[in-house]
């Protein structure tokens, strides 16, 4: 039997499929909800341990820039000797003054550059072992976040495969059900429903109020959706209107209030 176009289908047809969408796209919120925070949890988890690594990189990296600078001072430092004792040898080679000044100034000018090459190395070496701590404290943290990363996966894989063949058994049903609504209904639907707060895009009249946002619907306005003529939404949400019988819904009819007994006030007769 050929499928209905759906721009053929009636008012009330149109209801009843979006109120048979509506309900398995509810269904398909509560297995997902079941998953809880845990898909949250183990994204959060998962950026943790990335930017905790690209700190490892940074600190080993680190480590490696001061491994070699002080590599480099001490070769400076054996280089500085080498010219002191140098310098010393020529000392008593000198036959003026002039060049015994010069050689002293560079005698000095060498001192002071293994003192400072001297002073470069210890603090580079402090901040080798400093930058080592902080490398095993990050590691121990990459531990401990993937020892929870891991658990936190075995957890939502445990959910995920007691709900996934459900729904995906929905998710086709949803995807056949779209196909009978016509697509700027449906479009509407899907951005009224992506709006509200409780996925609901479509409700039925209960207590003579809105099923979404609670709100009291006129008596006019409640017939018009009883009339299935048109499609009604609440003017407070926004929501798409259905009436209870259509949408397969009993529902408790709204209890009238009691009017108020006026006080009556007995004049006492005059004696």
């Amino acid at each position: 039997m050929a499928r209905k176009d759906p721009k053929d289908l009636t008012v009330e047809e149109k209801l009843k499929a979006l109120f048979q969408l509506q309900s398995t796209l509810s269904q398909i919120d509560e297995k997902r909800a079941l998953r809880g925070e845990l898909p949250l949890e183990v994204e959060d988890l998962e950026n943790e341990v990335e930017g905790l690594s690209v700190r490892l990189d940074k600190i080993t990296q680190e480590i490696e820039d001061l491994r070699n600078a002080v590599k480099q001072r001490s070769a400076d430092v054996e280089e500085a000797k080498a010219s002191v004792e140098r310098y010393n040898k020529q000392l008593n080679e000198v036959k003026n003054n002039r060049e015994y000044d010069t050689l002293t100034k560079e005698i000095e000018f060498q001192s002071l550059e293994i003192e400072l090459c001297a002073k470069k190395i210890r603090e580079a070496e402090q901040r080798i072992i400093d930058r080592e701590h902080d490398k095993e404290r990050v590691e121990e943290l990459i531990n401990d976040r993937e020892r929870d990363l891991e658990d936190k996966r075995g957890e939502l894989d445990e959910i995920m495969q007691e709900t996934r063949e459900e729904e995906d058994i929905l998710k086709a049903k949803a995807k056949d059900l779209e196909l009978k609504i016509e697509t700027r209904l449906l479009q509407s639907f899907k951005r009224i429903r992506k709006n509200a707060r409780n996925g609901l895009g479509i409700v039925y009249v209960q207590r003579d109020a809105c099923g979404g946002c609670f709100n009291k619907i006129p008596p006019q306005r409640q017939l018009d959706v009883k009339m299935h003529k048109k499609i009604i939404v609440c003017e407070h949400c926004g929501r798409i209107l259905i009436d209870p019988e259509l949408a397969g819904v009993k529902v408790e009819a709204a209890t009238p209030e009691k009017p108020k007994r006026k006080s009556i006030r007995r004049k006492k007769a005059e004696e």
